[in-house]
Formats: C-alpha cells, structure tokens, sequence
C-alpha cells in the first residue's frame, strides 16, 4: 500500500476478517502508526498479543459515537471504515440497529474524518447495497449516498471521501465455507438454502487490492467496484466436498430472510456512467445540483444499452473451477488440513 509509507491509518472494524488483514498490509507497507477502532475489547487484546508492534494503537469505541470517532481520527492521513453490522438476517430482524451502525455511524466517521483534515477516506459497502432488498443491503445504500452526498455538497472538503463495493469474501468470518467444512468433518448434511442462488466469489486479498485502488485514483465521491468471478452455491458445496474428498449429502433448507437468488455488484444505472478500469469498475459521483429541471427533461439515454453486472451474467465457475480458486487460498488450505 504506496498511500501507507509512514502514514498514521484508521480501520475502523480494525479486529474483523478484512480489517486484521488490512492493518497488516499496512504494517508491512511501512506505516508510521495503525490505529484499530472497535468495540471489542477482547479481541482487540487478541490482536495485540498477535501483532506485538509497538506502532499499532487501539482504541475502543463505536461509530455510532460521534465523539469516541473523532479522538480516535486525531492526526490521521487515512481512513479505512469496516465497522459494520454484516449479517443479513441479524439485520432483518433489528434493521434499527443497522441503520445506527451502517448509516449513522458512517456519517460520524465521515464527519470526524473531515473535521479532524483526513487525507483520504474508503468506505467498504457490499453488492448487496445494489438494487438492495434486505436491511443490511439497504443500510449499506444509504451509506454510499451518505459518502457521495457529502462529497457533493462539500466540494472544497479536505477529505476525499470513496466508497468501494465488492462481493462475498471468501473464508472471512461468518462465510459459509467454514460452516462446509465443519459439517463434511461432522459427517452431517450439506444444509443449502438454494443450490440454484449464485454468488461472487473474492478473496481478503482482491478486497485488499480493491481499497488499495481506491486510495491511490479516487476523487471526492467515487464509487469502486471490483470484478469478480461467480459461481451456484450448490457448485461450492460440492467443490469444498471434493477438497476433504467425501461425497456429500445435500440438505435444501429454503431461502433466509431477505435473500436474493443472485448478487448485483453494478446497476445498469451505474455502468451507464461507469470508467471500465480492467479489474475495476470506477464510478463517478452524480454531481447534478439540486435543480430539478435536470432530472426530469435530462435523462440518460445510454442506461438502456447496458444491463446489470450481477452474479448470474459474469463468469461462472464449475466444481474444478471453483477448487482451483479455494485451494490458491491460504486461509482455506489452513482450514482443511489434517488437525
């Protein structure tokens, strides 16, 4: 990470799957001071005892407190936002919740971050904030308009505020492919909730590259969105049964609350207007001002040629495929060797 040479970074979220592996990037890109922000005081014990680096500092708080982000944004160059509440059916059944952590706990770092002259800030979204139709989707929406809102109305803000968009993170907290693993070693069924849904499929360190990207070519309001691979979940269960070699049985338990047959990571809206990059997609604020006239007689022709960039329409992978991508992973190598 070129931005992080003898820079002081806040990760927000910092003990999570992605930001854990982010304050280490960033520790081995010669960052002056990394500071993790959390909740979580145990795990944050955890990581200290882990990491044993003089030039990382923890700090405990939360980003629904406005004043806890902004000690915690004193003196930093650089920002990267993970704190999150991630889990769809969690969300589904308190989306208040959601809203005070995804939402307004975003505006709080994004707030503070200015105040306090950040450089740079990347906000980490999901694809599904595309056409969003669970609460953490729709939560994650409202945090992008948050960033490009402010981006907006603050054209000589001192922090360029970005957000970045990318699918599901293979082997982090809470995937499913440890949930696999764990049953084919317990000899119990493969519980599925529809083989047919399909799903992208990344890794921490494309996550890594995509917010890396977006430090280094972002401008105020930017949206990032990273290209990716797919495949059925049925098709994954069946390639992490291959790696243990077991046949495996299948169990359909039905769709969860407010699950989508398949992902979108851009709208047709969005591509419209998007700057293919090659491994990503860049897209520009919609800096239209407040008149409007502009939105009703200007529309945007160019919407109608393109279709979504979603899970079903991108490469997908078949078993072999899919192997060859779990078995490139350290994570899932570690996690199917022999205990």
């Amino acid at each position: 990470m070129k931005a992080a040479d003898q820079a002081t970074v806040l990760v927000t979220g910092g003990t999570g799957s992605f930001g854990s592996t982010v304050v280490r990037r960033l520790l081995d890109s010669n960052a002056r001071e990394v500071r993790i922000f959390s909740r979580d005081e145990l795990k944050q014990d955890d990581m200290r005892r882990a990491l044993n680096d003089s030039r990382v500092r923890f700090y405990i708080g939360d980003v629904r407190d406005y004043d806890s982000v902004d000690r915690a944004t004193r003196g930093v160059d650089f920002v990267f936002h993970a704190a999150a509440l991630k889990q769809v059916p969690s969300c589904e059944f308190f989306p208040l919740e959601a809203v005070k952590t995804n939402v307004l706990g975003s505006a709080n770092v994004i707030e503070a971050s200015n105040a306090n002259g950040v450089h740079s800030l990347v906000c980490l979204g999901t694809d599904k904030a595309a056409y969003p139709v669970n609460a953490m989707g729709i939560s994650k929406a409202m945090m992008e308009k948050v960033a490009q809102a402010f981006a907006r109305n603050n054209p000589t803000a001192c922090t360029t505020v970005s957000t970045v968009r990318y699918g599901n993170v293979m082997c982090s907290r809470g995937s499913v492919i440890p949930l696999f693993v764990e049953q084919l070693r317990a000899g119990k069924p493969l519980t599925l909730t529809d083989p047919r849904m399909t799903r992208f499929l990344m890794s921490l360190d494309d996550a890594v590259q995509l917010v890396d990207h977006a430090f280094e070519h972002a401008e105020p309001g930017d949206l990032f969105i990273r290209k990716a691979v797919a495949s059925t979940v049925g098709v994954l269960a069946r390639a992490v049964a291959k790696s243990l070699d077991i046949e495996p049985e299948v169990q359909v338990i039905g769709t969860r609350h407010g699950e989508k047959l398949y992902e979108t990571l851009a709208t047709r809206e969005e591509l419209a207007r998007a700057e293919d990059q090659g491994e990503y997609y860049r897209v520009s604020v919609d800096a239209r001002e407040l008149n409007y006239g502009q939105y009703f007689d200007e529309g945007e022709e160019a919407e109608s040629l393109v279709d979504d960039y979603h899970s079903h329409n991108t490469e997908r992978l078949d078993v072999d495929g899919v192997l060859d991508l779990l078995m490139g992973l350290p994570a899932f190598r570690h996690l199917i060797a022999p205990s």
